[in-house]
């Protein structure tokens, strides 16, 4: 794993366990050292912040990663409480045509959790903000991208053979 370099991903419930089971995915490909724990800013908002307490304590090279559907309260309440950067990446969700993506874009003054959908995404932009501290993540992110353009230049010479 990516020395000290680790991500925090807290769901809002466990209905959101395969779409952070996606971004885990994504972020161990990376070495990053992932943990998951399960806190509603609405139901359980002290065992929340007694989480976020400990972490913070913890201090080192982290990115927390919300994943919370419908009134996204948790990123919001994620970032006021700690000094590293938040994601969040809320599960996309047809049943109010997609709206409930506003309770994520937009957030009070001085709150700032980043927004991406994808999981993968998600995962890849906290290895990125990991990586500034971490020369190694920084060089697997770089092979990684490097490996990407090799399979899309060789796409296109197989188009041009044809």
């Amino acid at each position: 794993m990516a020395s000290q370099a680790r991500a925090i991903i807290i769901m809002g419930s466990l209905a959101d366990r395969e779409h952070a089971a996606s971004v885990r995915s994504a972020l161990e490909e990376l070495g990053v050292a992932v943990e998951a724990r399960v806190a509603s800013a609405h139901k359980s908002l002290r065992h929340l912040l007694a989480m976020l307490e400990h972490y913070e304590a913890q201090g080192g090279n982290r990115v927390y990663i919300a994943i919370a559907g419908r009134s996204n309260a948790l990123a919001g309440v994620i970032d006021a409480h700690v000094v590293a950067p938040v994601i969040t990446c809320p599960p996309y969700s047809d049943r109010f045509g997609g709206a409930d993506i506003y309770s994520s874009l937009r957030m009070p003054s001085g709150i700032c959790p980043l927004v991406v959908l994808e999981p993968e995404n998600a995962a890849l932009a906290a290895a990125k903000v990991l990586s500034l501290a971490c020369p190694e993540l920084a060089e697997r992110i770089k092979q990684r991208q490097e490996a990407n353009e090799r399979a899309l230049v060789e796409a296109d010479a197989s188009l041009k053979e044809h």
